[in-house]
């Protein structure tokens, strides 16, 4: 038989402690369901809120974003070289609706911090208890003499998958056969490493095919690049005597354009470029520097084990905004940090420490239809920073059959990251 034990005036007190405690312990919580703010709908915005959402469904999760429709860098190189729609890289936010996320397709024109809200550009003021800034990048157009938003009407960068994609890929098919097409790439820090040399992989695949006469001059602000063994192998064996490339050190630094004339200006030489792809230096998206989480360099200083900025209280940076150490700027990398962020803030509002991340990245190069090749790492904080902790690439001798395999893994990856993220 059971034994009922009535309360004692302690065990009342004791309880009572317990309850107090408990509620100190998480206020955020135990009071109005907290307002996280997001702020940019890229693959780490998006990933951060819909993560939000699947860790504790009380939270009230705006994303901020003034494109009603995403369009995927990666891939984009192929709508270039014409193997590819626009159209596939594009992607609604339909889904992160679904969720129970307020989308506001607006602009963020201004975060006081101190007051904790967001000004939009349709006027309205949008209050938050922790905001998360994943605005991308943005060209520093002032960093390259000559080259500014009119020029790139001439001589696009394609940077940013949409327009500029278009008008690339509208330049190389006005082009001539024979005609030289250049692109400029700058120092680091960028957005994907490797894409400039994918880029010009697949702009010789089309040369190859619609204008073999042409030549494809690659002008490097940098000495060496991410798998430039496998570019180089690739570019012998498919595209010999089409690519050449202009280091750092041999004078490859662009230090100023003419859109006028189409010449672009270096240390050692001057080219005039039938089809001028110059992507400039860059710098984290605009609202992290009016925000006040960009430092001198016009990148974000973060805590890598929450993604708190370094410089205002209650703002995390994600993605290609933030000085993340080892870790590239990558799609992969900005949802990998969306989540984590995601779980760090749930975990504080908790009253709880963020565990350590460990965070997965892939980076998938194409060099010609049915052969591509990739990158993938494991990365911790270490030092205050972000550092390798595993990385694997693809052997630089693997026969064909291997990059037909690594091609279909690469459509895959890019399936299921976009369908994780906006389906």
């Amino acid at each position: 038989m059971a034994v009922t034990r009535h309360p004692t005036r302690r065990d009342v007190v004791r309880g009572a402690a317990a309850v107090a405690a408990a509620a100190l312990a998480r206020p955020a919580l135990a009071q109005a369901a907290p307002r996280i703010a997001v702020i940019g709908g890229g693959f780490g915005g998006a990933a951060c809120a819909r993560a939000l959402r699947r860790l504790d469904a009380r939270l009230q999760i705006t994303l901020i974003e003034p494109n009603k429709t995403f369009t995927a860098c990666p891939f984009s190189n192929e709508v270039i070289a014409g193997l590819r729609e626009l159209s596939a890289q594009q992607f609604t936010y339909d889904k992160v609706a679904a969720d129970g996320i307020t989308v506001a397709a607006q602009a963020a024109t201004k975060v006081d911090a101190q007051a904790r809200t967001i000004a939009l550009s349709d006027g309205a003021t949008l209050s938050y208890d922790r905001l998360v800034l994943a605005p991308g990048i943005d060209m520093h157009f002032d960093a390259l003499p000559g080259y500014d938003e009119a020029a790139a009407e001439k001589m696009p960068h394609a940077w940013k998958a949409g327009v500029q994609t278009l008008l690339l890929r509208k330049q190389l098919e006005a082009m001539d056969d024979g005609g030289l097409v250049v692109i400029a790439v700058p120092a680091a820090p960028l957005r994907c490493p490797p894409a400039p040399y994918e880029r010009a992989s697949l702009i010789a695949h089309y040369l190859k095919a619609k204008k073999p006469k042409s030549k494809i001059l690659v002008l490097d602000a940098k000495d060496n690049y991410s798998q430039q063994k496998l570019f180089e192998k690739a570019w012998a064996e498919l595209y010999p005597g089409m690519i050449e490339r202009i280091a750092l050190s041999q004078g490859g630094r662009v230090t100023s354009v003419d859109p006028a004339t189409s010449e672009i200006v270096t240390d050692f030489g001057n080219y005039t470029a039938a089809v001028a792809n110059v992507i400039p230096p860059q710098r984290a998206g605009r609202i992290a520097e009016i925000a006040g989480a960009a430092d001198h360099t016009g990148w974000c200083p973060i805590d890598p084990v929450s993604f708190a900025s370094r410089l205002v209280p209650n703002i995390h940076v994600i993605g290609d905004a933030a000085i993340a150490g080892g870790i590239p700027k990558s799609a992969s990398a900005a949802a990998a940090q969306g989540r984590a962020c995601a779980a760090a803030i749930v975990s504080s509002l908790a009253g709880q420490a963020a565990e350590t991340p460990r965070l997965d990245g892939a980076c998938y190069n194409t060099v010609a239809p049915g052969y591509a090749f990739s990158l993938k790492g494991v990365y911790q904080p270490k030092e205050d920073q972000y550092a390798e902790a595993e990385v694997t690439t693809s052997p630089v001798d693997a026969p064909r059959e291997v990059r037909q395999r690594e091609a279909d893994q690469a459509l895959a990856w890019f399936k299921t990251i976009t369908g994780d993220t906006f389906g």
